[in-house]
């Protein structure tokens, strides 16, 4: 058994002991607390019990979270998990608080537009980077997602289909697949799928390996962060379905608009957050404005 495989049976073993909550808690606690122990063996924690957890090793798992840019309500959300455990593993340290870790307050108003329209691509020199980069910027993923998307299984003819496993939060979903361009790349994504059930990470390598690749090779090309992609994606969208142009981008702003206008204006974002994989319509603030 591997220690992986260890540490995740001890995480589960804890949560048995502790069952306190609703469903629902539970069952959200779960995955954020499976998916911490795989955070600490992606960040070079090896640990086998998670009972073996110090402070040293939750603020290394805060600074991997930080590198995959993750958003600050999504950090705290997980911390509380992470404190909840704590607590029913009676730890005598203490744990240093959201402040001392470095994790914001959550914002939801852009300070500037991050989206990053038409990238060059071109110098990309691993061509399986260029394929993932592709998806990401035509569908909206995430870094994670472009890597980890099966593309045989996830291509369901009209959508593409986000298994919980590839997703952040373990928060599956479906994106539109609605140009040619879209298709031509998830055309070839299947050209390097051994199988169907192979992912854009090649047989031998994980995740942090290929995500370690692809790091490198979008700072060749100077891309500080490819996230803007998908706010690239999110104002497209957001121009496409309403016919107007995003707040961020010159668009109306939402005291601008007539009450027709708003209410179309919430459908959208509504829709568009289930598309990007969010639970809250007013994340799209961040993407589009307000």
């Amino acid at each position: 058994m591997s220690k992986r495989i260890q540490l995740r049976k001890s995480v589960a073993a804890c949560l048995h002991q502790n069952n306190s909550g609703s469903f629902s808690t539970k069952a959200t606690r779960k995955d954020i607390l499976l998916g911490f122990a795989d955070d600490l063996f992606d960040a070079g924690i090896h640990l086998t019990d998670i009972r073996q957890i110090k402070a040293k090793h939750v603020a290394k798992v805060v600074s991997h979270w930080k590198s995959e840019e993750l958003g600050a309500g999504t950090m705290k959300n997980r911390m509380s998990a992470v404190r909840n455990l704590w607590r029913s593993l009676n730890k005598k340290e203490v744990l240093p608080t959201n402040d001392e870790l470095g994790i914001a307050k959550r914002v939801y108003k852009p300070q500037f537009n991050r989206a990053i329209f038409n990238p060059d691509f071109s110098q990309i020199t691993n061509y399986k980077i260029r394929v993932a980069l592709e998806l990401q910027r035509l569908f909206g993923l995430r870094r994670e997602e472009c890597l980890k998307i099966k593309p045989y299984l996830a291509d369901k003819g009209t959508v593409l289909e986000l298994q919980p496993t590839w997703c952040k939060g373990g928060r599956g979903r479906f994106v539109p697949i609605r140009t040619e361009e879209q298709r031509y790349w998830l055309a070839e994504a299947k050209k390097f799928a051994d199988n169907k059930n192979a992912s854009l990470i090649p047989a031998g390598k994980n995740y942090a390996q290929q995500r370690y690749i692809y790091e490198k090779q979008v700072q060749q090309i100077g891309l500080s962060n490819p996230h803007g992609l998908r706010h690239a994606y999110a104002q497209k969208r957001y121009k496409e379905l309403t016919g107007w142009e995003a707040p961020i981008n010159g668009g109306p702003r939402a005291k601008e608009l007539t009450r027709e206008q708003k209410t179309k204006d919430y459908q959208v974002r509504m829709l568009l957050s289930e598309e990007l994989g969010h639970s809250r319509v007013s994340i799209l603030n961040v993407y589009c404005g307000k």
